[in-house]
This record gives structure tokens, sequence and C-alpha cells, in this order.
């Protein structure tokens, strides 16, 4: 795979591969959790992607053993409610942009998905996991859950995802 020089970025790497674009988070150090700018960096990405018509298919990947810890805590810690809202809002926003764009996104899930790392994978058409995978919503615990708006996980967008892989295969 090339990696895309006008994509790439230090927090996201992104290569293609023919019609293939593969988005990889990349804060291993981090356990790939969702600050701020990773939210906003794949956020901008999927809205040059959405427009590609090169591109036929997104993989969403993540480097080191953890696919996704969710959202970045030690960034959270101290903040008003306003900027709460904000990030979950941003959040939220790239999700949905993740369920709308034409190409299908596909999930590669090698390590631990957790909270809105979890919610990442949802958010997918398809999810494909490894063995080493496991996916968790800790909050359960203590009545939380995310709800960052996601139709990933519904009827609707599985047939969505099985029309827009089959306009693919036979168009």
């Amino acid at each position: 795979m090339q990696p895309d020089s006008k994509l790439s970025s230090p927090l996201l790497q992104v290569h293609r591969f023919g019609n293939v674009t593969r988005m990889t988070l990349n804060r291993p150090e981090k356990r790939n959790a969702l600050s701020e700018e990773l939210i906003s960096v794949i956020d901008q990405t999927l809205q040059k992607i959405q427009v590609d018509h090169e591109t036929h298919v997104v993989i969403l990947a993540a480097a080191g053993p953890v696919f996704s810890s969710g959202h970045d805590l030690k960034e959270m810690v101290g903040r008003s409610e306003k900027e709460y809202e904000q990030i979950f809002s941003n959040c939220s926003a790239m999700m949905q942009l993740l369920t709308r764009i034409p190409q299908p996104v596909i999930a590669q899930v090698q390590g631990m998905a957790t909270a809105a790392g979890c919610q990442l994978v949802a958010a997918c058409d398809l999810a494909v996991s490894s063995q080493a995978a496991t996916f968790a919503t800790p909050g359960v615990a203590i009545g939380l859950f995310c709800s960052t708006y996601s139709s990933g996980t519904n009827f609707p967008s599985a047939i969505n995802f099985l029309m827009r892989a089959a306009s693919l295969v036979w168009f």
C-alpha cells in the first residue's frame, strides 16, 4: 500500500491500494484513545474520502495491540459542561459521517475496543476481528453508556451496506 500524503497525519495514517483506502488510528502509546484532535482528523479524512471516486472501500484499522480505548479521558478532566457537549457533538458528527459516506467501511479489529472505541466499530458497515479482539462497554456497570448516534448497528445500515457492496461488484 502506498501512503497518501494528502490524507495522512501523525494520528491517522492513510494508505491506498488500488480502490481500497486504509485508515489506521496511530496513537498506540495512548491505546488509540479518541482525542479531540483524532476525532477531527478522522472527520476531515472521511469528508475527503466520501467525494473520492477512486476509493471504493474503506478499512478502519489501528496500530498497536488496542483498537481503541474510547475517549481520551485524560484530555477531558476539568472541562466545563459546554466543552463536554462540544466534544461529544464532534464525536457524534464523525460517527454519523462514518455511517453516511457512500463507500462501505470495514473495521479491522485486532485488539480491545472499549466504550467509544467499541462504538467506532459499531458505526462501520462491517467488522472483521482477530481472535485477540475483545469488545466492552465498561460504563454500563455505573449506569453510563455511549450515546453517540450510530446507525451502523441497525438493520437499515446492513441493507445499505449490501446495496453499496453489490454496486461495486455489479456496476
